[in-house]
């Protein structure tokens, strides 16, 4: 006798997640760094907290060193309370983003073509929404997990958690109490590789360091002046030739313990040969398809200029100049010592 196997029937996050990502979106929580103009983590962590509120959470508001600076916490008994607690943990604000750039509005929430669009649909009010899904069918179903579940939802990440998570450490450190473990933003990805024998493999990669960050500033001094005449003390030009030397600059490879572990693993799987001495060994890489640009950014010290600031008017050559940007570091190394002189 033939059967029919039953549709799957989406779970109740399942059925959910995409309209709370797109009601995530849709709150402008732009962090520009500044906290005159940062905007919307108030508003964003209220909104969170309703959810949670309305399926039976006890939530927990705090703002961290600044007002607007919106943090909202959560904790999921478990069966076993003396077992150390995992934290969810995701950021609430995202990089601003401007409208003429997109060909949806940023902060939309559209859900277009099987995609829910807008900034932060990756960086990371994906995985909020699905924190927030998880969370709600936990508790409105009764699922009782192994180990306490603590959700996180936290302001200013993307200008360094000065106002977020570092103030919640130093300040409000009950609210990672018991707290042995955490999963938050990427940590790791998934890369499908092919294999010699013409099959492939899903390899499963594991974070193990960050690059370090530097913003710097240079200043470009000269002589002011009018703008009609010959001048070779101008702080633009100056400046301009520095960025320049800086920006198109390449470091050499440096290939901390931890990728060359990656390289040999990976080279196990493909056939591929990741030689860490290798003048091509970007090249090779490239073979990998988009997670190089990921692993290749690992292997140098990097120096990207960001903004540039100089003048206050068009027919005047300033008399100072400055431009910002930011500098990555190796996990292992020091920034190079054969950086270009900008002097």
């Amino acid at each position: 006798m033939a059967t029919t196997s039953r549709a799957h029937q989406p779970s109740r996050a399942e059925a959910e997640v995409v309209d709370l990502v797109s009601r995530l979106i849709r709150f402008d929580t732009s962090n520009t760094g500044d906290l005159a103009t940062t905007r919307g983590e108030k508003e964003c962590a209220e909104w969170v907290a309703s959810q949670l509120q309305e399926v039976g959470y006890e939530t927990t508001y705090v703002e961290s060193g600044a007002p607007g600076r919106g943090n909202l916490f959560a904790r999921l008994p478990g069966a076993d309370p003396d077992r150390g607690a995992l934290m969810l943990h995701g950021h609430l604000d995202v990089v601003p983003a401007e409208p003429a750039d997109w060909s949806v509005h940023p902060f939309s929430g559209a859900v277009e073509d099987g995609y829910v669009w807008g900034r932060g649909a990756v960086d990371m009010k994906d995985m909020v929404g699905m924190m927030i899904a998880v969370a709600r069918r936990f508790k409105a179903e009764g699922i009782v997990p192994p180990r306490d579940l603590v959700f996180a939802f936290l302001a200013d990440e993307e200008a360094g958690g000065t106002y977020g998570s570092h103030w919640l450490v130093q300040h409000r450190p009950d609210l990672f109490d018991g707290v042995t473990e955490a999963v938050g933003e990427v940590g790791g990805f998934s890369l499908t590789v092919p294999r010699p024998d013409g099959t492939e493999r899903r390899l499963y990669m594991v974070e193990t360091a960050e690059k370090g960050l530097g913003w710097m500033r240079l200043t470009a001094k000269g002589r002011a002046g009018h703008g009609s005449f010959l001048h070779e003390e101008n702080a633009v030009t100056i400046l301009a030739q520095a960025v320049a030397r800086l920006g198109t600059h390449t470091f050499p490879l440096v290939v901390p313990d931890s990728v060359a572990e990656f390289l040999t693993a990976a080279g196990e799987e493909t056939g591929l040969d990741f030689d860490p001495t290798s003048p091509d060994l970007e090249g090779t890489l490239a073979k990998l398809g988009s997670i190089a640009r990921i692993v290749g950014a690992t292997l140098r010290d990097t120096a990207n200029p960001t903004m540039l600031d100089a003048g206050y008017k068009a027919n005047v050559i300033p008399q100072t100049a400055e431009p910002s940007w930011t500098a990555g570091f190796s996990p292992v190394a020091a920034p190079s010592s054969n950086a270009p002189s900008t002097n």
